[in-house]
């Protein structure tokens, strides 16, 4: 057939893109990819199907950039509880993906032990310094699932900076012992930091401090006691006033700034002392990890993790696949272990159906045990519902 003959476009064959975030202790990102793909390929034989793992900035978000093509480096550093533990960043053309969690993550804690008042994020400071050190000019500062609130000090201590108290010693690790904090000195901060981008990913605009702030709101779910909270709190206050004196009006401005109380505070201490830039984390991340690339090239997206509640919709990895995609014209259903949102937020967030693993296996724990195989089947329901 010539070009002259031509009345019409044939219709675009399937394409389906997987971009879903992790199944929180179940399965990884990839693991969702995976068993979504096995079972779109079951429910609707040889239809085309293109994975991308996604992530918020949390625990995941190395993996995901390694999924996305980054080169994997590990080096050891120091673990929350000041043990030494082998953590990860993703490396690709002068861009490093530094993950706090995989240094100072809840994640590294033996089951059942807590330190909120004495976790230290120190690690995560050593393992920015890796990327430094391994030639990275752009670090794209992943925060979220942490077991510290220590507002950043250890980070920043790692780098180079000075918490002394008022013998002239160094302050202990964690958040508690910022009360005895005399002095503070960032001059000392490594020096390639001046030159590097730092871009703070997160999915959350808490202020550091107050009753939306990072002890108050996270620390209970890193095992602080309502007085641990009152501890916290009022010590971050006060290494907020010794910063201010250090570097001036902008350690107070920066404590109220969106994502300063992402991961224990952790934002904050990137704020004020990396002069780090603030990005909601699945927006940074579909950037880097060649989303909108791949969106043309979808007719159908499913996007999803293991809780689709009220948190998805504030900044979480699903909601913003979502926006994007509804922006781009294209359709979003969602998989899910445990499915919280009635219909209607599900469509104003974008997405036009869910299949939560819980419809088809209502015992919670045996859920967790067998999500793979189920989350297979549903994406086989899905599949014949939205592909056949």
């Amino acid at each position: 057939m010539t070009d002259g003959a031509v009345t019409g476009a044939a219709p675009r064959a399937p394409h389906v893109l997987v971009a879903a975030d992790k199944f929180k202790g179940s399965l990884t990102a990839v693991q969702v990819a995976e068993r979504v793909r096995a079972g779109l390929c079951a429910g609707a034989p040889g239809v085309e199907v293109e994975t991308l793992p996604v992530a918020d900035g949390g625990d995941g978000t190395v993996a995901a950039a390694v999924a996305a093509g980054f080169e994997r480096r590990e080096v050891r550093v120091t673990g929350p509880l000041g043990e030494p533990v082998t953590a990860a960043f993703a490396l690709r053309d002068g861009t490093a993906v530094v993950e706090m969690a995989e240094a100072s993550g809840l994640q590294l804690l033996p089951e059942g032990v807590f330190a909120p008042l004495t976790a230290t994020t120190y690690g995560s400071g050593e393992l920015l310094r890796a990327a430094l050190d391994a030639g990275a000019r752009r670090l794209v500062f992943g925060v979220g699932g942490s077991a510290t609130t220590d507002g950043g000090a250890g980070m920043l201590a790692a780098l180079g900076a000075r918490f002394l108290d008022a013998d002239g010693q160094p302050v202990g690790p964690g958040g508690a012992a910022l009360a005895d904090l005399a002095s503070a000195d960032l001059s000392g901060l490594d020096p390639r930091l001046a030159d590097a981008e730092v871009v703070l990913a997160s999915d959350v605009d808490n202020p550091l401090t107050g009753p939306k702030g990072a002890p108050a709101v996270f620390a209970p779910q890193k095992g602080a006691t309502p007085e641990d909270v009152a501890v916290l709190d009022a010590a971050l206050v006060h290494y907020v006033k010794v910063l201010e004196q250090a570097v001036g009006p902008r350690a107070a401005e920066a404590a109220v700034s969106p994502g300063a109380g992402g991961a224990g505070g952790i934002g904050y201490g990137a704020l004020v002392g990396l002069d780090a830039g603030f990005r909601p984390g699945i927006e940074l991340m579909l950037d880097i990890l060649g989303f909108h690339a791949a969106l043309e090239r979808a007719t159908l997206v499913i996007t999803g993790e293991g809780s689709l509640d009220e948190q998805t919709l504030h900044g979480k990895a699903p909601a913003g696949v979502a926006a994007a995609a509804r922006a781009a014209g294209v359709e979003v259903v969602a998989v899910c272990g445990r499915l919280a949102l009635p219909p209607e937020a599900l469509g104003r967030a974008g997405i036009r159906r869910a299949y939560p693993l819980l419809a088809r296996e209502p015992d919670p724990a045996t859920c967790m045990a067998q999500a793979g195989p189920l989350l297979e089947l549903v994406a086989a329901d899905l599949a014949r519902d939205f592909l056949a």
